[in-house]
């Protein structure tokens, strides 16, 4: 069996036994098959040919070629599941990524609002119509419940139930969990379910809760316009969906949540994802030292 041969088998076993999400099998083909063209230039078309220093130079080149450090470490992580897979199913015997280290990931903590920006963003003007009511609602559901937006662009009718304030969300590897759903999140979903979306919908019916103005099914591509779009007339450039997700995290912990719960209405297998969002301001860590503390007014 070839490398393009058993590209194809491990994207399927990705697909099929692991339960990846299609956004992280699509991305693991398109960073194996550069790996693969790149092998391919320097003649390597065998699994059993392939060598250390050859996936180590071609990290390199992905380096120098300015890749961010991010996407090199999903790059390195993908080329090293591709050749487990490979030894683990018998197409070749040598593991040549055995014990290497993945490329060192700066450690940056997420962009946040504050809490007066998430209102300025919330509270502006939208227009009255179906695609300003569903531009509303996206923005709340995704600061109000901390939504990705690739879980709020799969959301499904059945999936809302607004009488039980809960969302019904699939999240990474299909992995389900429910989010409640309260207050203007669930008053601007609604607003847009009844008002909103019957106008948007197109000569084929979906299931889908968000859609674009042909009747189909919101891109994760349009969410992004929506959150720049009503960010910029806020005062906030750049505004990515994942930032409201980062905020609604924050300002759970910044409430007092537990961080357990958050853990568990984020989605996070670990918790070690959740303690990005433990990044607290000094004044605020100050505030509830002084409000729980017992002695911290004493000798004043």
């Amino acid at each position: 069996m070839d490398l393009a041969h058993a590209l194809g088998e491990y994207l399927d076993y990705l697909a099929v036994e692991r339960g990846s999400s299609p956004n992280t099998v699509a991305a693991y083909r398109r960073d194996l098959t550069r790996y693969l063209d790149w092998l391919a230039a320097e003649k390597i078309v065998e699994p059993a040919d392939v060598m250390r220093p050859d996936v180590e130079r071609h990290l390199e080149a992905l380096a120098e070629a300015g890749l961010s450090p991010a996407s090199l470490e999903r790059a390195a992580s993908a080329i090293k599941g591709f050749h487990r897979f490979m030894v683990l199913e018998g197409v070749c015997d040598e593991l040549p990524t055995a014990d290497m280290p993945l490329p060192a990931k700066p450690s940056r903590l997420p962009d946040v609002l504050s809490r007066e920006q998430a209102a300025a963003l919330l509270d502006q003007p939208f227009p009255q119509t179906p695609t300003g009511l569903r531009d509303r609602a996206v923005l709340e559901v995704l600061y109000g419940c901390g939504l990705r937006a690739s879980e709020l662009c799969g959301l499904d009718r059945r999936a809302v139930l607004l009488d039980e304030e809960l969302l019904r969300v699939f999240g990474k590897g299909s992995k389900e969990r429910l989010v409640p759903i309260l207050g203007t999140a669930a008053a601007s979903l609604r607003a847009y379910l009844e008002e909103g979306r019957g106008a948007l919908v197109g000569r084929m019916p979906t299931p889908a809760v968000f859609l674009n103005v042909h009747g189909g099914r919101l891109s994760r591509q349009s969410v992004h316009s929506i959150c720049e779009k009503y960010g910029r007339v806020a005062g906030i450039k750049g505004l990515h969906p994942h930032t409201l997700r980062h905020s609604f995290a924050t300002h759970l912990l910044e409430g007092g949540a537990d961080l357990r719960a958050v853990q568990e209405l984020l989605g996070h297998a670990d918790i070690s994802t959740t303690q990005l969002y433990t990044h607290l301001d000094r004044s605020h860590i100050r505030r509830v030292y002084l409000a729980a503390h017992p002695r911290a007014h004493l000798g004043e």
